[in-house]
């Protein structure tokens, strides 16, 4: 068993308090908790994502496209699960209606891309999948858990007259110019097991209490596990909510019968 480590992540749009059992250092503003990868699963990284502004409208590329770039070998495709949200929350994913290079272009340059997103009102259990090219920005007031590919490659579009650098012409060069598809995204009601996401680079399920033989069964290898409530045991360590941990399969793990979790294993 490993447990991962903790990396407090600063940002300007984040938080001077964060719910138990993660601390901001007084005077700071923590927007991210990541969960430092470790080598048997090095393609995954999982964050806590914690907004009081709203994020830069940005995007990623694919595999493919940060090669061709020359800047990573690996792109980045994420999917969100939010955890709690202020009354008003929305997340900005895809455009209203489809948009031209040209048009995406000069709607950055003069701000006019934000209104061109379709900002989707959010409540705890919403999940969303968020394939590289989708143009997305995180709204303030939203706690959220990340799961992407373990890469950092960010490419932003507008960041609302802060002085961060921006990247316009990588990022329109990947950016789908189109509506968010329906089907990425739905409700989780607040208990029970089910799959949250299963692309082309990971496999993610919440499980409440014990996971059945099937699903022991598709996680029977390298995979970090998440207890969200509860507690979990792993190689005699206790997991509780705030912890992530490398385990070698589900079966190491002893689930308890008022528990729930997240697991997620590399495709």
């Amino acid at each position: 068993m490993s447990m991962l480590a903790v990396r407090t992540v600063e940002k300007p749009w984040g938080r001077s308090q964060l719910p138990a059992p993660f601390m901001v250092p007084f005077g700071k503003r923590v927007g991210e908790i990541w969960f430092e990868p470790v080598e048997e699963v090095y393609s995954l990284l999982v964050k806590y994502i914690f907004t009081s502004e709203k994020l830069s409208v940005q995007v990623h590329p694919d595999d493919e496209q940060a090669k061709a770039l020359g800047e990573y070998d690996t792109g980045k495709e994420e999917c969100w699960l939010v955890i709690d949200a202020e009354p008003g929350a929305t997340l900005g994913i895809g455009f209203n209606e489809a948009v031209s290079a040209e048009a995406m272009r000069a709607a950055a340059l003069d701000g006019s891309i934000e209104d061109m997103l379709a900002w989707h009102p959010v409540q705890a259990g919403d999940f969303f999948y968020i394939p590289a090219g989708t143009v997305h920005a995180i709204g303030a007031g939203v706690s959220l858990i990340e799961i992407q590919q373990n890469s950092d490659i960010t490419y932003r579009l507008y960041d609302y007259g802060r002085p961060r650098t921006l990247h316009l012409e990588k990022g329109i060069a990947v950016a789908r110019g189109e509506p968010y598809a329906a089907s990425l995204h739905r409700h989780l009601p607040p208990v029970g097991t089910t799959e949250l996401a299963r692309g082309r680079y990971f496999t993610a399920h919440r499980v409440e209490g014990e996971p059945d033989a099937a699903l022991l069964a598709e996680y029977d290898g390298p995979m970090l596990v998440l207890p969200r409530r509860g507690e979990l045991e792993l190689a005699e360590h206790v997991l509780r909510p705030g912890d992530c941990a490398f385990a070698p399969s589900a079966s190491a793990i002893t689930f308890t019968p008022e528990s729930q979790s997240i697991i997620v294993r590399a495709a």
